[in-house]
């Protein structure tokens, strides 16, 4: 596969960011070289629908710009998941886009120094009290597009998903007051298996302060 030959998801991506772009506040070359990258290491990867796995983050990247309006932070949703994901190695990252987005892949990144994995409560629990609220973003967005597809999961995969977006990912949505993407994921999980007035229903009864991490 010619993996520079700008295929439909690049071409959504790098169209939005130009209709965005008003101030010329983008380096799309190295934009560019991020999708080149993406693509070539996650190659023939695919998703559990069937679409090659460097669509996610792009589609990511997408959703983010309307928020987050940096090379960097738009280059860190392109590369997310390689570090974890692929033979892509933070030195080559840090090598290539600088050191920045390498540290900003690489707290993205669920497999740890140690090599244990954590989970993405975890991930979020850590961004938050380190007051990385861009990169939590970045992870809001992450699972805002996962839950998209989550149906083709098996049933104990989709529970456990939705009890974490659910009791994690819709709390901190709502106590950073990121309305938009609390909405998407609440729609999202209601979409699935709730009803609307079911999830209201639950979240109503739900205190946003049972995450000990939102009080510190």
């Amino acid at each position: 596969m010619d993996y520079q030959k700008p295929c439909q998801y690049s071409i959504r991506l790098i169209d939005r960011l130009k209709s965005l772009d008003t101030k010329n506040v983008l380096d799309f070359d190295l934009i560019n070289k991020a999708i080149y990258w993406a693509r070539k290491y996650h190659g023939d990867q695919k998703r559990q629908t069937g679409e090659p796995y460097y669509t996610h983050p792009l589609e990511v990247a997408y959703m983010v710009s309307d928020y987050l309006f940096r090379t960097d932070i738009i280059i860190t949703s392109i590369l997310h998941d390689t570090i974890e994901d692929t033979d892509l190695t933070f030195e080559i990252i840090m090598e290539e886009f600088g050191e920045k987005i390498a540290n900003q892949v690489i707290d993205l990144t669920r497999i740890k120094g140690n090599g244990i994995k954590i989970s993405s409560t975890e991930m979020v629990e850590r961004l938050f009290t380190q007051n990385k609220y861009e990169l939590l973003l970045v992870k809001m967005f992450d699972r805002i597009h996962n839950m998209q597809t989550l149906k083709v999961k098996s049933p104990q995969k989709l529970k456990k998903i939705l009890d974490e977006t659910i009791n994690t990912f819709l709390l901190v949505a709502l106590y950073l007051e990121l309305s938009e993407p609390y909405e998407s994921l609440k729609k999202l999980c209601s979409n699935i298996i709730f009803e609307e007035d079911d999830l209201n229903l639950h979240l109503k009864g739900t205190e946003i302060f049972t995450l000990p991490f939102l009080n510190s």
